[in-house]
């Protein structure tokens, strides 16, 4: 009966994975309609506005949405997480629907900004409900299968935004994205709840305190402590530099620098993302998994080693000027550079208690937008505006690419140790 129960139990994990992919399909697709459709919006027959007000877009987005992370961060620790879900991606479907109806930049700026509330919501929490629902074992699998909705969201946005843009106008995309959020708000609604450390791998049962948030700021100050937590968040907010900017300016950078059309910008880059994005993803969930059996600090290594392979092929598809050369070396370098989103995330999982498990996930999320792609779509955009070259904005992601993937080597040392400090208290707590 016991093992009855556990395959019904996993069964319904994974039918709650599949709702929460299709709703992180959807974040990731509102985000990047823009990007797609960036060059006809900025034109002077539209809203009319220059590379860094561009930039500033992306960096309203993701103040809002850092923001905002603690705060749901904290809220997500108390409260039912399904019913904060359904209000944020209510909100960002909101947010998205309107930015169809802008007629000035400022307005657009609003419309970003609001967005970045909603999808501060589903991100903060999402990953937290994952976590109670999958055991250690299979955390870093269902993460990656999780996170392998984002180059695929980026992906459709880019080439649902092009062929849209094209055919039927940039406010149309908008439109067309925006509605079927609503639908899946109140599909959150039924979402399976489970409790805050069920999943964890204790003897006996899960430590009743789990449900019951303490309210000292020392409870999140640990977290600065932890230094696997602190070096992978340094880490991340790194590699969120680099492919923010690059995300952002990529269809512009060849539309402008390499004469690609942006409509072919557009769909080849939705290729490239979309399987680099699967085939990394999920290559760095198999493969941090096995290597973890052997290697201690295996998420670090392997993210960290990935980064650092990546960095040649991205230079390579900046200066390159064929566009086979430049597709297959985006293809490449983001098959690296993806790699470390399960590991990542996971060791986030990992050495932070299930008590304050959405605040990590906040307080990570807030520190590197804060750090990563806040600044760097407006500093490309700058640096484009004052050399007159947007090559030059692009190029100061590479530094950003190896710095991410030396932190990442330096938290290898300590992942061992901060994993056994949660299971250890878990175990105590349980008594």
């Amino acid at each position: 009966m016991g093992e009855g129960k556990t395959s019904g139990s996993m069964r319904l994990a994974y039918w709650s994975l599949a709702a929460l992919f299709a709703m992180n399909l959807l974040n990731y697709i509102d985000r990047f309609i823009l990007a797609a459709v960036l060059k006809k919006v900025q034109s002077p027959e539209e809203l009319n506005f220059s590379d860094d007000r561009a930039g500033l877009l992306s960096t309203a987005f993701f103040v809002s949405y850092a923001l905002f992370s603690p705060v749901m961060g904290w809220l997500g620790d108390r409260m039912t997480r399904r019913y904060l879900l359904a209000v944020g991606v209510g909100i960002w479907s909101i947010a998205t629907f309107g930015s169809a109806w802008a007629d000035s930049y400022w307005h657009l700026v609003l419309a970003r900004s609001v967005l970045g509330i909603g999808e501060a919501t589903y991100a903060t929490l999402a990953p937290t409900l994952i976590g109670d629902l999958f055991p250690r074992a299979k955390r870093n699998r269902a993460l990656s299968l999780f996170y392998v909705a984002i180059p695929v969201g980026a992906a459709l946005g880019y080439s649902m935004g092009g062929f849209i843009d094209t055919h039927y106008g940039w406010r149309m995309a908008f439109q067309v994205v925006g509605w079927p959020g609503l639908l899946v708000a109140v599909a959150a609604l039924f979402l399976r709840e489970p409790k805050r450390g069920a999943s964890e791998d204790i003897e006996g049962p899960a430590p009743g305190h789990s449900e019951a948030l303490p309210l000292s700021g020392s409870t999140y100050s640990r977290l600065l402590r932890n230094r696997s937590y602190v070096y992978n968040l340094l880490a991340m907010a790194m590699v969120t530099f680099a492919l923010g900017g690059l995300q952002w300016w990529t269809p512009s950078f060849l539309d402008r620098n390499r004469g690609i059309a942006l409509d072919t910008a557009n769909y080849w880059l939705g290729v490239t993302v979309v399987i680099s994005g699967i085939v990394g993803t999920l290559a760095g969930a198999w493969l941090g998994d096995r290597l973890a059996m052997r290697w201690r600090g295996a998420y670090f290594w392997l993210s960290g080693i990935s980064m650092f392979l990546s960095v040649p092929c991205i230079f390579l598809a900046l200066v390159a000027g064929h566009p086979v050369v430049i597709f297959g070396s985006i293809l490449i370098g983001l098959t690296l550079a993806f790699v470390n989103y399960g590991p990542s995330n996971s060791i986030i999982v990992n050495v932070s208690s299930p008590t304050i498990r959405a605040a990590a996930f906040a307080v990570n999320t807030f520190a590197i937008h804060l750090l990563g792609d806040i600044p760097s779509p407006y500093a490309m955009g700058a640096l484009s505006t004052l050399t007159g070259n947007l090559f030059w904005g692009m190029v100061i992601t590479l530094p950003a690419l190896g710095l991410s993937g030396m932190f990442f080597c330096l938290g290898a040392p300590h992942l061992e140790a901060d994993q056994e400090a949660v299971i250890r208290q878990l175990r105590s707590s349980a008594v």
